[in-house]
């Protein structure tokens, strides 16, 4: 491969946000099924889209604390959006909640931060991560860029996550 080639493979223009889409499109419910490795956008009790996503490098069990490599399980929301994240495009998750911090603090750690839904890594690390035939993230949900820029584009900030075992 050459040099120009390569690097055209793993460098690339920040990400530029994709619009929203309509209002009566955008999905209310945005559901994680961990075990079934499976992220659905739900409108009104319907499935409008499912992803195949990968988790945290030790999925099993509900977040305990940072560094755990789990994803975590409970209801959250959509609070941020971050169109220059290391991952391409990113939703952040409300994690952690009170429990949540709760629970760390009987634990005497931290209960870790910063759990998205996010695209492929930007960069050089974007040739090892075989998604989604491993769970590689540290505790987020990851999908391809292509459906992070959908799932950007219909899941509005404040929707509701549901993350099952």
């Amino acid at each position: 491969m050459r040099w120009r080639d390569f690097v055209a493979l793993t460098w690339r223009r920040p990400a530029v946000a994709p619009a929203m889409a309509a209002a009566g499109l955008q999905a209310d419910l945005v559901e994680i099924f961990k075990g079934a490795r499976r992220l659905d956008l739900r409108r009104g009790g319907t499935v409008v889209r499912s992803y195949r996503v990968a988790l945290g490098f030790s999925p099993q069990g509900h977040k305990e604390r940072e560094g755990d490599g789990r994803t975590p399980e409970g209801t959250y929301r959509i609070d941020a959006r971050n169109p220059q994240s290391s991952f391409h495009l990113s939703l952040r998750i409300s994690y952690p909640d009170t429990d949540d911090k709760a629970r760390a603090a009987r634990l005497g750690a931290s209960p870790g931060s910063d759990i998205y839904i996010h695209g492929l890594p930007n960069g050089l690390r974007r040739l090892i991560v075989r998604h989604p035939a491993k769970d590689w993230t540290t505790g987020c949900v990851a999908v391809t860029d292509g459906e992070i820029r959908e799932i950007w584009s219909l899941v509005p900030t404040g929707a509701r996550v549901v993350i099952h075992p």
